[in-house]
């Protein structure tokens, strides 16, 4: 069957089939660009809304893909005289659905609880639209060259597009245009490819005089939803919080909020809280203090996480630290830590002592690499509920920690809630005895957070734990002004009730690979939390 082009156009021209062709190629290439770019959204929203980034990235991608599927199924019932129709009004419904996939779900989100319905409807509607692309591509194409030649041209250019939209994103579209403005500028490239068609190709158009008005109406639409954007998702995101958002930003590890209610301050990282100014001491002091009191020295610390600089602020209080190292994977915490007004005071200008080197990198791969030795190691990390944290809180990343720890030094984790996720809490105190350190748990109550623990290890392997366990009770820690930390509160803290160690024997050592501590955390109580 001949397609419309060839119906209409006799005899043309190498050259009006060249540029032609090449305009083809250049949608399809764009097209690409676009659909990757799209998934890469609609994952990430899913994983900031949602929580749990590795399962929403499968499931929504999947979702995507399968639709996708769907999409290439129904593009056999257009005739070939609508294929140019076809193509342009699935360009023209991409570039309203993409540009405000994010600023409806943020907006719908204040509203709605069961948000993953309509993410997920999304992702599968856009996916329906991207999978009906190609094989309509693959058909207009075939009036130019044949068929070995066009099906691996169509694939050839768009798999070449996802490349560039795959580094696009991760580097320029979503550190510096966040979830925002990102879907918007990709809504404006389905736009860009559905004018040129039009223009190109519009004697071959069906319904000229309809598409003329979606023209019109899609670059109106797409400029409104450009005003509108910022304050819609600030008014969204602002309905997920108790109190007054400050600050917020989209970097490409995490999505950073900072709130305010009278005079305290709240920092959340992909809405999860990392600290109150109402009772943080309550967590940076038994973080940091034990670790500090029973170490051989003072001298070479290393901190991995605590970008917010308060664990750092903390460290500082010694007068005999020589050199601290902080490892944070997020350049733009850090940055905001050292920068920022209200943070600056909160840790007390930390990041920027002359005694700190800031280090943005993972933190497994900054021991892997590292050939220094340190007196005192603090992991303020997040809690394992991915699998890229869990792996943190492995043997493995422990045995890396006690290389490059000097014997008698001591190493302290945050060890998630002993009461929501108490089989984590534990999994990870006998990862850390497994690694080879004599270790001993303890908790406190932050109102903010509720029962949170920790485990304090020493490279000493002639050091009983009830010897350990002890010394901790003896400290005073009167040589250091702290807030909310004495010897009561110590001895109060090492305090456990009657069953709530008792699984020791039940839990598994986390490795690298089964990570038991992800199974274990993701089964906690965390609905009561």
């Amino acid at each position: 069957m001949e397609s419309k082009l060839s119906i209409q156009v006799k005899k043309p021209s190498p050259t009006w089939k060249t540029r032609k062709n090449f305009l083809l190629k250049a949608c399809i290439f764009a097209t690409g660009l676009s659909g990757i770019v799209a998934e890469y959204i609609m994952s990430t929203l899913a994983s900031y809304l949602l929580g749990n980034t590795v399962l929403q990235w499968t499931l929504t991608v999947s979702f995507m893909l399968f639709a996708m599927g769907l999409g290439s199924r129904l593009s056999r019932f257009i005739p070939d005289p609508y294929l140019l129709d076809a193509f342009v009004i699935t360009e023209f419904m991409l570039s309203i659905l993409t540009a405000s996939s994010a600023t409806l779900t943020y907006l719908l989100s204040a509203y709605v609880q069961d948000i993953w319905l309509f993410i997920y409807a999304i992702a599968v509607t856009i996916g329906i639209l991207i999978g009906f692309e190609i094989p309509l591509a693959t058909r207009l194409n075939d009036f130019f060259e044949e068929l070995r030649i066009n099906i691996s041209t169509v694939m050839e250019k768009d798999y070449y597009g996802a490349l560039l939209g795959g580094l696009l994103f991760a580097f320029v579209a979503l550190p510096h245009l966040g979830l925002s403005y990102t879907p918007i500028i990709l809504g404006s490239v389905n736009f860009l490819v559905a004018t040129a068609l039009f223009v190109q190709f519009r004697q071959h158009l069906v319904r000229r005089k309809s598409l003329t008005a979606g023209l019109v109406l899609v670059p109106v639409f797409i400029a409104l939803t450009a005003v509108l954007a910022q304050p819609i998702v600030l008014y969204g995101e602002q309905r997920k919080y108790m109190d007054k958002i400050i600050y917020s930003e989209q970097t490409p590890y995490q999505r950073i909020v900072m709130t305010q209610w009278k005079a305290y301050f709240w920092l959340y990282l992909d809405g999860n809280e990392q600290f109150s100014t109402y009772d943080e001491e309550r967590y940076h002091e038994p973080l940091v203090h034990p670790a500090m009191q029973t170490t051989v020295s003072h001298r070479r610390v290393l901190i991995l996480g605590g970008g917010d600089g308060l664990a750092l602020r903390e460290v500082l209080k010694y007068p005999d630290v020589e050199s601290v190292t902080l490892v944070d994977i997020d350049p733009a915490v850090t940055r905001l830590a050292a920068t920022h007004p209200i943070l600056v005071s909160i840790n007390q200008n930390a990041l920027n002592h002359p005694k700190v080197r800031v280090i943005n990198r993972d933190a497994y791969a900054y021991l892997r690499d590292s050939n220094r030795l340190y007196d005192v190691i603090i992991i303020d990390l997040p809690d394992p509920k991915t699998v890229q944290l869990a792996r943190l809180y492995s043997v493995e990343f422990y045995r890396l920690c006690r290389r490059q720890l000097a014997r008698g030094g001591t190493l302290v984790t945050q060890a998630t809630s002993p009461f929501f996720a108490q089989k984590a809490f534990l999994s990870i105190l006998k990862t850390v005895r497994a690694a080879g350190f004599t270790a001993v748990p303890y908790r406190n109550h932050i109102p903010t957070l509720g029962e949170w623990g920790w485990v304090l290890g020493i490279n000493r392997t002639d050091l009983p734990e009830e010897a350990f366990r002890k010394q901790l009770q003896r400290l005073d820690f009167s040589n250091v002004p702290t807030r909310f930390l004495n010897r009561e509160a110590m001895t109060r803290m090492l305090l456990f009730g009657k069953n709530e160690l008792q699984g020791l024997d039940t839990v598994e050592v986390t490795n690298q690979v089964g990570l038991k501590v992800y199974q274990y955390y993701l089964k906690g109580d965390w609905d009561l939390y």
